[in-house]
């Protein structure tokens, strides 16, 4: 498990980008894996982070996933969901509800043959006007077809 954020590493205020970020580089803040430093090299960047609530039930998904593949001790995916959650709660990410998104990603699945979960974060980054922080490639390459740009983290 590795803490990739601090508190002095949150970006001002008036940061000047948005950014969007999906549960695929929230993982890799928290927990050590391909794309791990180029997602750390994200949080220096001045940006503000947001993401919808589904950002914390993914990152829950993959962590018990990771549990279950024996890549990480439970207590180590504990720890790594209480240090996203400290994240939130410092101000490092902003939650947006998902309800204010829900049926444009609705709309967006269905044109773009994808699933909602991605279409969630699609969805808030266009409605916003952001940036998306991500390693998923299909992803990356819905967000860059409509015009959003891509921070892109590799994947393993």
């Amino acid at each position: 498990m590795r803490a990739l954020y601090a508190k002095n590493a949150m970006p001002p205020a008036d940061a000047s980008q948005l950014v969007v970020l999906d549960a695929s580089v929230a993982v890799r803040w928290i927990v050590e894996e391909e794309g791990s430093d180029e997602a750390a090299a994200l949080l220096e960047r001045d940006v503000s982070w947001i993401a919808p609530r589904l950002l914390l039930t993914e990152a829950a998904s993959a962590l018990r996933r990771k549990v279950a593949d024996d890549a990480i001790a439970l207590e180590d995916a504990v720890q790594s969901l209480d240090v996203l959650l400290q994240a939130i709660a410092d101000g490092v990410v902003r939650l947006v509800d998902d309800e204010r998104t829900i049926a444009q990603s609705l709309l967006l699945a269905v044109s773009l043959q994808h699933k909602v979960p991605d279409c969630v974060y699609l969805a808030l980054a266009e409605r916003e006007g952001a940036s998306i922080a991500t390693a998923e490639d299909r992803l990356s390459r819905l967000a860059r077809s409509r015009g959003v740009t891509v921070l892109q983290v590799p994947h393993g």
